[in-house]
């Protein structure tokens, strides 16, 4: 597979009066096209902050970010916006959906390849929420209306998906039918994905591991097989947790 994302010595530092805390530093990292990559790390890790630069929510504060050949790090805000909303999916642990339109009517805002009646319910019954279609988020869980959410990034069938904690509100249940269905995605329109989560079971469903730890990567494993996400052990961190952070 070909590089999609590189990136190269990348820094983010943040500052308090004359102290500099370096979110993140010297990141060197390539995504490849059609891969599932997992970014895994305690709370402060930095994270969460590699996710928000690499897709350009956040800016750098030195190096390079290259999408598909092109330096999307140099783009102005008003390009970086056309660009994620060309190009680019979202899952964050806020659900931000429209408060006066149903389940059905939030995932085809989410839209923008002008998908049939028929492909939007398809994907709302993936994510389990075909009974609750013309539901408003009010009438829905906590749980229920993240899978919304999950749903109508993959209605808009991005070239590369970004997905912070996209699980973190759900039960095992719910957030292994959530799993299974990005890999779906992945495996069927080889839409990339970027996975950012503390739980170590999910990393097992990636093609990579990116493992970090004070702003830097302090390792990269390359799972020879993906779990299926039915097979994870939902419940047992403690024990992935230590093959995974204790190699």
């Amino acid at each position: 597979m070909e590089n999609l994302i590189e990136i190269k010595n990348v820094y983010k530092t943040y500052k308090m009066g004359k102290v500099e805390n370096h979110a993140l530093n010297n990141i060197n990292l390539n995504i490849k096209n059609g891969e599932i990559v997992v970014i895994l790390g305690p709370s402060g890790s930095g994270k969460t902050t590699l996710l928000n630069v690499i897709s350009g929510l956040d800016k750098i504060s030195k190096g390079k970010i290259i999408y598909d050949g092109k330096n999307i790090s140099k783009y102005k805000d008003y390009k970086m916006t056309r660009f994620r909303k060309k190009n680019l999916g979202f899952i964050f642990q806020t659900y931000n959906l429209l408060e006066h339109l149903n389940v059905y009517e939030n995932v085809l805002v989410g839209s923008n390849l002008g998908k049939t009646k028929t492909d939007i319910n398809e994907i709302i019954e993936t994510v389990g929420l075909k009974k609750h279609c013309k539901k408003y988020m009010y009438q829905l869980s906590g749980g229920e209306q993240q899978r919304v959410s999950i749903a109508r990034a993959l209605a808009k069938m991005p070239k590369v998906m970004f997905c912070d904690e996209p699980t973190g509100a759900l039960d095992e249940k719910t957030g292994k039918i959530v799993l299974k269905s990005l890999v779906d995605v992945n495996e069927k329109m080889q839409t990339t994905m970027v996975i950012v989560t503390h739980n170590p079971g999910i990393a097992l469903i990636g093609d990579r591991v990116i493992k970090m730890n004070s702003g830097k990567i302090t390792e990269i494993i390359d799972n020879e097989k993906r779990t299926n996400p039915k097979d994870i052990p939902w419940g047992q961190f403690f024990f992935i947790l230590q093959s995974l952070f204790h190699r």
